[in-house]
């Protein structure tokens, strides 16, 4: 008999109103995989865009899925069981993962549950200091973070460019990120600083007091004033926002220096770039383990922090993703399975 538990489930793409808590099968660890009990789930952009049938790509380019479909990739858990082969962890160990991403891209890699089934090479051991709640909200924007400026960790092909991302030098360097208040942002701040860099935050005035808090030495209020009115000569720009006229970034770069765009689809100036001895350059994270408990470490002893914008029970999946939708998003998301 299949034992079954409680999940977020689509049965069709759509708005916020799409998603459904209900009994699903409960699932089993294959081998190489772990089973863990969720207690917190974290949102991120792409389970937004899965409900949506990711309707701004283009139609060939969309997921033709077989439903229903369970979304989400970052949890927090406990080890429920073991699969065959699943080497490095015990009935019973907290962990969090960002689970088979990209891998499930399309079709959700189904952590809006009560259970769910993790390669044991995307799982990590919790850090011991936060709770579940922060370490749901941490893997998918802390690798991108991690993998954009400190180690990519993968030779996966670079769907954005034909080349490898690598990060660049940070120590002693003047780092500009865009989108500092969101999930990627906040802790793209937090790394540079880590590596030494003189970092200046961009984001709507009601984050300025959380991102000096967490090492910002200076802030734009975008709503005041462009950055490229108010800084120049960055040695890297991070932009985690998207979307039209990140172009206008290249103007307060000086040569030698870098543009990283978190999400690049729409940049067009690669020509003006490479005049401007600029280097462009993207990557899609990856799940991984190793990195997790490597950059756990810093969520252990307090040097990186996770801002928490709201939390949502499971059974609420619909409302969270109303209030993503909304924007101005401090931190992340999460939804509370316990």
């Amino acid at each position: 008999m299949t034992e079954m538990m409680k999940a977020v489930q689509l049965q069709e793409f759509g708005g916020p109103e799409v998603l459904l808590y209900r009994d699903a099968p409960r699932p089993v660890a294959a081998r190489g995989e772990v089973l863990v009990r969720v207690h917190a789930a974290g949102l991120n952009p792409p389970d937004l865009y899965l409900r949506d049938g990711y309707r701004a790509l283009p139609p060939e380019w969309r997921p033709d899925p077989s439903f229903p479909l369970i979304p989400g990739t970052d949890v927090s858990g406990v080890v429920a069981a073991l699969g065959t082969g699943a080497a490095g962890f015990r009935v019973g160990d907290a962990v969090y993962a960002m689970v088979r991403f990209p891998q499930d891209l399309m079709k959700g890699s189904s952590a809006y549950a009560d259970y769910v089934s993790v390669p044991a090479s995307d799982l990590a051991l919790k850090p011991q200091g936060i709770d579940h709640v922060q370490a749901a909200g941490a893997p998918m924007s802390l690798l991108t973070a991690w993998q954009f400026l400190v180690d990519l960790g993968h030779d996966e092909r670079n769907p954005f460019q034909p080349f490898p991302h690598a990060p660049v030098p940070l120590e002693g360097r003047t780092v500009l990120v865009n989108g500092a208040g969101g999930g990627v942002g906040h802790l793209a701040v937090q790394v540079a600083k880590w590596k030494g860099a003189r970092v200046i935050a961009v984001a709507s005035g009601r984050h300025e007091a959380l991102l000096r808090d967490l090492g910002a030495d200076q802030f734009i209020d975008y709503g005041r004033a462009a950055a490229e009115e108010v800084v120049q000569d960055m040695d890297l720009v991070i932009d985690a926002v998207g979307g039209t006229n990140m172009e206008r970034f290249l103007s307060i770069i000086q040569p030698g220096g870098a543009l990283f765009l978190v999400n690049p689809l729409g940049f067009v100036a690669h020509d003006d770039a490479a005049g401007r001895g600029i280097v462009v350059s993207s990557t899609q994270v990856q799940s991984n383990g190793r990195q997790l408990a490597e950059a756990g470490r810093l969520l252990d002893n307090g040097t990186l922090r996770i801002a928490i914008d709201s939390t949502f029970p499971l059974a609420q999946a619909s409302a969270a993703h109303e209030r993503a939708s909304r924007g101005g998003i401090q931190g992340k998301v999460v939804l509370i399975a316990e």
